[in-house]
């Protein structure tokens, strides 16, 4: 009698599953007002420091944080889903119950 090797079931587990889509919008959402929030600082202080009398160097490296920082937000917003590490059992004990398979049959 030859003897075909089954193969396991796959086990998923609840820690598997990635963060919902709406938790994963709301954190880049959030992470988009913030860095937009230090543009627009970094816009306004130009104006005041030029305004001012400020150093040329102090009122340049503002502008270029004005300037550059939309383009940096909206890469890192649209980048996509942030990869989550997974739970991995390392237990293979053969006392498991399979998902599927043949049940076991009565008497037996």
């Amino acid at each position: 009698m030859k003897v075909i090797p089954r193969r396991r079931a796959a086990v998923y587990t609840v820690t598997d599953a990635p963060k919902p889509m709406s938790e994963d919008i709301r954190y880049r959402q959030r992470r988009y007002l913030i860095s937009m929030g230090i543009r627009t600082v970094c816009f306004v202080g130009a104006v005041v420091a030029a305004m001012l009398g400020a150093p040329w160097w102090l009122v340049f490296l503002l502008v270029v944080g004005a300037v550059f920082l939309p383009y940096i937000s909206v890469i890192f917003a649209n980048g996509g889903r942030e990869p989550q590490p997974s739970a991995r059992f390392t237990d293979e004990s053969p006392s498991r119950n399979e998902i599927s398979g043949r049940r076991p049959e009565i008497g037996s």
